[in-house]
């Protein structure tokens, strides 16, 4: 008796429980479907019609009525409805609808194609060729400055307005004009601002090549600006698109670049050796070849001279290098793309707006930074060694004691050695880092001057000269490359402004250079260069180590957050399963019953 009436007991608990397990879950599935039918939210599709009935079925379920007589009747599961898609186990859902372009827009995105590397790469080549032809024609210009407008020291002079100018425009205007024109029609304009000063060359009078002179330093900062801002924006496109570190590729891309720029010394040489038949200065400057080289003191005896160059070749050499011009200002219009395209404007609608005023102190703004304040003296030294190369080096060595007939090959040395150097480091940069490259750029710079300094020039050892000069752009081109990618890389936000920075030191080293250029002899030179070298070297050393530090600690950060995100989900992952304790004492009274 008592085990029936064990077995009833057993068997009632059972029902009971069962009874309100059903209970439970009609409920839920009431207010489920209830609060579903409220929120228009995780619900199937759902057809809605007028009846006049109360007994209206879907399937055997009779529908709701609301209270305007309409019936809302569910019809899950006999419609499909591609719009939903299920996940395999779970409620159906939406899946999320794609960005518009205006709505990216406004959230700071936009919306890029894999294949949209090749068109940056196609814009890359457009700026580097398009600076090429440019600077084929400048520099063809700026080296026969002291040639063909010797007369009262106007060529030299008309250079030193230039450079002038120059650190005035860094100042002010890159931002306020970028700001308004967009990059690309900076670029444009500014280009526009060579070709008066090419002109002027028909009619060289103070009056004329001064403001010419002016016009070009005013015009050469926001290009230069809009030009290193517009490499630095599609390098971090093209970054993201092939899934590269940034770093390399800004420095891959200024590599590019300057291989294109540096070859301009090239073109414009051989350009003008090909027009000009009867260039001047064709022997050697004097036998007394302990008067070349360091011991080269410079003097002021132009007053006199008189260009040497027919009008006529004048003329045709100054006519091919105006239409280098137009055709330099056709290719940026026609083959660059806007640099909306690759998220200008999203790159402005992040960065904070700044009244006309601000727009125009950014350039100081600029200066407060320290990695900005610690990498001048750096910057300073690239302007002052591309003085002397093209300057005192040129006359102090080459044309002392080789004659001017000679200064063409060597800078065609100086030139391709560069260009080539340009483009390696570059591209060496993502393998080895950008530290050992600026290591090998003030090795190779301090050794030429101190060679510089111990030998004495002579025309009997020709290979000599071509030995300093293609080193010489073994250091010009470290610098061009990796302290332009330094730049881009440590100031993304503000690259107007920086690259500004840059143009402006730079500018304040060619004119520190020309100043002292006729006030000291060539071994002083070298020896404010080597104090300016090692100087910056030293900054900039502290400005990598501090840049690397951070970089560490911001890994040991990111680090240590997945890690802690691993030990959450692990622990998620480690906690027992809920069951039904009254379920589970249930069922083992029942085999115990069964037993």
């Amino acid at each position: 008796m008592n085990k029936v009436n064990c077995f009833l007991s057993v068997a009632l608990k059972r029902l009971f429980f069962r009874w309100r397990k059903s209970s439970e879950n009609i409920n839920a599935k009431e207010e489920k479907s209830s609060r579903e039918i409220e929120e228009g939210e995780n619900r199937g599709p759902e057809m809605t019609a007028g009846l006049d009935a109360n007994s209206a079925t879907t399937n055997g379920a009779p529908g709701k009525k609301t209270d305007d007589g309409v019936f809302t009747v569910s019809v899950t599961g006999a419609y499909e409805n591609d719009g939903f898609k299920g996940d395999g186990g779970g409620n159906p859902h939406k899946p999320p609808r794609e960005l518009t372009d205006e709505e990216a827009s406004q959230q700071g995105k936009f919306k890029m194609s894999t294949k949209e590397k090749w068109r940056i790469l196609k814009n890359v080549t457009a700026i580097s060729c398009a600076f090429m032809i440019q600077f084929t024609a400048f520099q063809g210009t700026a080296n026969l400055q002291s040639s063909i407008n010797a007369k009262d020291g106007l060529g030299t002079l008309s250079l030193s307005s230039i450079f002038a100018a120059l650190v005035v425009s860094c100042i002010f205007v890159p931002s306020f004009l970028i700001k308004r024109l967009t990059v690309k029609w900076t670029l444009c304009l500014s280009m526009l601002c060579y070709a008066p000063y090419i002109a002027s060359q028909f009619y060289p009078r103070f009056y004329t090549l001064i403001p010419c002179g002016i016009i070009v330093g005013i015009g050469a900062a926001p290009m230069w600006a809009s030009k290193a801002t517009y490499l630095t924006q599609v390098a971090g496109v093209y970054a993201k698109l092939t899934d590269q570190a940034v770093d390399a590729i800004i420095v891959r891309f200024f590599g590019f670049f300057f291989l294109a720029w540096q070859t301009a010394e090239l073109w414009g040489n051989l350009i003008s050796s090909l027009v000009l038949s009867n260039p001047h200065g064709t022997d050697a400057g004097t036998t007394d070849y302990d008067l070349c080289g360091a011991n080269f003191c410079a003097s002021i005896s132009n007053s006199d001279e008189t260009s040497a160059v027919a009008s006529s070749e004048l003329f045709e050499i100054m006519s091919i290098y105006l239409a280098c011009i137009i055709v330099a200002v056709i290719l940026i219009v026609i083959l660059v793309d806007p640099l909306s395209r690759y998220g200008e404007r999203q790159r402005r609608n992040s960065a904070v707006e700044l009244t006309g005023i601000q727009l125009l102190s950014a350039t100081f703004i600029q200066l407060k930074k320290p990695y900005q304040q610690l990498l001048i003296p750096m910057t300073i030294y690239i302007g002052v060694e591309q003085a002397f190369i093209s300057a005192d080096f040129t006359q102090s060595y080459v044309s002392c004691a080789m004659g001017v007939n000679n200064v063409g090959f060597v800078m065609i040395c100086f030139g391709v050695v560069n260009a080539i150097c340009s483009l390696l480091f570059g591209s060496v940069m993502k393998y080895v880092g950008r530290v050992p490259i600026m290591i090998l750029g003030i090795s190779v710079h301090a050794a030429v001057q101190i060679f510089l300094l111990l030998w004495r020039p002579h025309p009997d050892n020709p290979l000599l000269f071509f030995m300093a000069s293609g080193l010489w752009g073994v250091g010009d081109a470290v610098w061009q490359t990796q302290v332009n990618g330094l730049y881009g890389a440590l100031f993304r936000r503000n690259k107007e402004a920086a690259f500004s920075n840059y143009r402006l030191w730079e500018s304040v080293g060619f004119v520190v250079a020309y100043a002292y250029s006729t006030q000291l002899c060539a071994r002083m030179k070298l020896y404010v260069q080597l104090a300016i070298l090692v100087f910056g070297f030293l900054l900039y050393c502290v400005v990598e180590i501090h840049h690397m530090r951070k970089l560490r600690k911001q890994k040991i950060k990111e680090k240590r957050a997945a890690e802690l995100a691993a030990k959450r989900q692990a622990a998620i992952d480690q906690e027992p399963e809920t069951t039904d304790d009254e379920k589970d004492d249930i069922d083992d009274e029942i085999i115990v019953t069964h037993l």
